[in-house]
């Protein structure tokens, strides 16, 4: 049997957000909602969707300020995670999604939870492939970062940080660290990835998003409250020579969550390029466990 039809589509939202998302499988099966990262988009899950698809409603949306989602001039948008959480609350609730499971990874983890915090009765389990809710899976990546946190936000703060960060170099370099063979990761994976960093005004948004993501670890003590009183179960699967979200990270998730599953995975960041399958049967094998 062929594998389920990814569906390309487009949704305007209250706010007049247009959001870009792939979607597929049943229409009344249960939902996984895949939230991305940086300096990616929906497209970093396009490999894994139809192994989820079979049995499940896949939806993967991109983030404002990445993939094909767009924002109209006249919206006085503000690049923070607070607001990347809002619009895919608005989202979840214009597609009427009352209940799905959320699969979080980097960006898309602190989105996710604050999701979960906004609606936690929607969220049937969480997936986290290197998706940080805890200090301790802060890796040295973060240093240079930190120092902006820190920094006025000059100008010259921001091209320092937007040099190490946005460079097609540094994109590439966060597909293939810590990976077993790079010759597994496509190309075009980086290379659009690269290409959408370098739309106009879009270093600025990035840059924003760096300064905010303090925000995030500001919430860890409210993500992990979450995490202990939903009962919800957690399966983390995690890239365990990522240098940018390390693996006490994944096994923190285990002293809060009673129902959390723990599986490092020899891989890098993007685990999810290079162990698409692996990822995708113990998605599926966690879900029939826990009757999702």
């Amino acid at each position: 049997m062929s594998p389920p039809q990814v569906k390309i589509k487009h949704i305007e939202l209250s706010s007049k957000i247009d959001v870009f998302y792939r979607e597929s499988g049943p229409s009344g099966a249960p939902v996984i909602l895949l939230l991305h990262g940086f300096p990616s988009s929906s497209h970093q899950y396009r490999n894994l969707i139809p192994i989820l698809a079979s049995k499940y409603r896949v939806i993967a949306p991109d983030l404002p300020g990445f993939g094909f989602t767009t924002i109209p001039s006249s919206l006085a948008f503000k690049y923070t995670f607070g607001n990347l959480a809002s619009t895919i609350v608005d989202f979840v609730d214009a597609l009427s999604l009352s209940k799905f499971a959320v699969f979080i990874f980097d960006y898309g983890a602190p989105t996710g939870l604050r999701l979960a915090l906004e609606r936690p009765e929607a969220v049937s389990a969480v997936v986290s492939q290197n998706g940080n809710a805890y200090v301790e899976g802060l890796g040295e990546f973060w240093e240079p970062i930190k120092q902006f946190w820190a920094s006025d936000n000059t100008p010259a703060d921001r091209e320092k940080l937007g040099a190490a960060m946005l460079s097609y170099e540094a994109t590439k370099w966060q597909y293939e660290e810590g990976t077993r063979d790079p010759s597994s990761i496509a190309p075009e994976s980086y290379t659009l990835d690269y290409a959408l960093l370098q739309r106009p005004g879009n270093a600025d948004v990035q840059l924003d998003l760096f300064r905010d993501y303090e925000s995030n670890l500001k919430l860890y003590p409210k993500f992990q409250e979450y995490l202990r009183t939903s009962n919800v179960p957690v399966l983390a699967v995690w890239g365990k020579n990522d240098p940018i979200f390390i693996p006490p990270g994944a096994e923190a998730y285990k002293r809060d969550s009673p129902k959390a599953e723990v599986h490092l995975l020899d891989a890098g960041h993007f685990a999810v390029e290079t162990e698409t399958t692996e990822i995708g049967q113990l998605m599926l094998d966690f879900f029939n466990k826990h009757g999702i």
